[in-house]
């Protein structure tokens, strides 16, 4: 994977001296944190494959360019810190990130993920000031995802149906972590973050039609069947591979319990589920 680092606009936009910078700027969590600290007047640099200097989680032959002049990093690992591997990266970004002055770092993890959970202890126990933010499942994996073809499909054919799951809304995961880069005694936290109710795919699929007026048919699949349908549908093999553990290992009701990191972060209660979906309809994202 590159680096991409992006030059942003001074012009009438106030910047600081100490430049954030977003590994992974393009997706749906870093996008949202760059619009927010721009918003703030932050100089801020998305780091990725696409851009000069690139930044490759598989070659680290940039990544002290990458870094240089950075004070507050937020790292979000592609494909997921789930994959093996992923813990062997996170340390070497830590090396490099004090090598280069780095004072803040915000780690995006997953919920019930022991390989991502490796990571956050790797990050909480360095010597940079650091925040986890834990996340399961986001709303916008219905809108921005090939789930979306799904819902639109008329058809959900997946393992563990029944099994609820607090889906939690990116921009409440923009603005957590928003306010831990820019702001004090978000250090050593590990904010577990949900939306505010427990929700089966069928649920899902009762709240889908209500607002979109669209019918959701909702079958529980064995694991052979699903990756089936995944295959048929030509995701690529490491992307099928990733489906097959988060529903499988993950959405195993493991995560069946909400968390309040949005009420303990900002001070207020996480957006529901409902209104995501009210919201992405009315963009046209489900038409």
């Amino acid at each position: 994977m590159k680096t991409n680092i992006l030059s942003q606009p001074t012009q009438n936009r106030k910047t600081t001296t100490a430049p954030f910078l977003v590994i992974g700027g393009g997706g749906k969590t870093g996008r949202r944190v760059m619009d927010r600290l721009e918003a703030l007047g932050h100089d801020v640099r998305s780091a990725s494959r696409s851009a000069s200097p690139s930044f490759d989680w598989n070659d680290d032959a940039n990544w002290n360019e990458v870094l240089a002049g950075v004070k507050a990093l937020y790292v979000t690992y592609h494909p997921d810190l789930s994959v093996p591997g992923a813990s062997d990266h996170i340390r070497a970004l830590l090396t490099v990130a004090k090598a280069q002055g780095v004072e803040r770092i915000v780690l995006l993890s997953g919920r019930g993920e022991e390989e991502a959970q490796l990571c956050e202890r790797l990050v909480l126990h360095s010597s940079i000031p650091a925040t986890i933010v834990r996340c399961g499942w986001f709303n916008q994996n219905f809108s921005e995802s090939f789930f979306r073809d799904l819902l639109m499909s008329g058809t959900l054919a997946v393992p563990n149906a029944h099994v609820g799951e607090g889906y939690v809304d990116a921009d409440d995961i923009a603005d957590v972590v928003t306010a831990a880069l820019t702001g004090d005694g978000h250090e050593g936290r590990i904010y577990q973050l949900t939306g505010p109710e427990l929700l089966t795919f069928r649920d899902v699929a009762a709240i889908f039609h209500e607002v979109t007026g669209r019918e959701l048919e909702v079958i529980d699949v064995s694991r052979e069947a699903f990756v089936e349908g995944l295959e048929a549908a030509r995701l690529p093999e490491g992307m099928v591979q990733l489906v097959d553990y988060l529903f499988n290992e993950v959405l195993d009701g493991r995560n069946a319990s909400l968390g309040d990191g949005v009420q303990q972060a900002l001070g207020r209660p996480p957006r529901d589920f409902r209104s995501f979906l009210q919201k992405a309809h009315l963009s046209g994202a489900f038409t």
